[in-house]
């Protein structure tokens, strides 16, 4: 019987023996996308100021379905990743196979090619939970990553992670050697208004330059 991991509950540690995984704070890796040229518009500066202001009172005790439809989902939607074959995914069923064992389970956010269902995934957002520790939510991410490197059959995949305000985002690679690094920027705090003019930066340059 093949053994079988859901992302939701598997661990760093489970991941480290089926593939060859490290976690890097090279904050470098993320210079290329971090640093190209992105100019936000006058109404995505308007709308970013706008959701801060509105929603800075209230987020610390949101759930985590409040925390998604009222400040995550917006962020999302304005940067709008549906054009050109390409649609956005929430609680998207995924399932790949790595070194022999079944990953399965629900991505809760995934850009990817495909109508009904994601096809070829480019981008993962884990989780909408406002009070949890980084360690499970950065985890399920990386099994997301994995699973997506293996359906494309390439050797990298970008993603983030939330955490109530918080966002950090994350490169998986894979090497030559079948070895994999989980690179983790720095933290984002989507409450001070240059983080948040940050993040939106960061997604709209993965919609324009890595959904291909």
């Amino acid at each position: 019987m093949q053994t079988s991991y859901s992302f939701s509950n598997i661990s760093f540690s489970e991941l480290n023996k089926i593939v060859s995984l490290e976690k890097s704070y090279n904050f470098d890796k993320f210079k290329e996308w971090f640093e190209t040229d992105f100019e936000l518009s006058e109404t995505d500066l308007q709308f970013l100021e706008k959701l801060r202001k509105k929603q800075y009172p209230f987020l610390f005790s949101y759930s985590e379905e409040d925390l998604k439809v009222k400040f995550i989902a917006p962020i999302l939607n304005q940067v709008d990743f549906i054009v050109n074959k390409i649609n956005d995914f929430y609680h998207a069923s995924l399932k790949a196979e790595i070194n022999g064992i079944e990953f399965n389970g629900f991505a809760d956010y995934v850009v990817a090619k495909g109508v009904k269902e994601p096809e070829k995934p480019y981008f993962f957002v884990q989780e909408f939970k406002p009070n949890l520790g980084a360690k499970d939510v950065e985890d399920q991410l990386f099994a997301e990553l994995l699973a997506g490197i293996a359906i494309n059959e390439s050797t990298l995949m970008r993603g983030a992670y939330i955490i109530g305000q918080n966002w950090r985002f994350v490169i998986m690679e894979k090497d030559e050697n079948n070895n994999y690094t989980a690179f983790v920027s720095k933290q984002f705090d989507s409450l001070e208004l240059d983080d948040l003019k940050q993040i939106y930066k960061n997604l709209q340059i993965v919609k324009l330059h890595y959904c291909q």
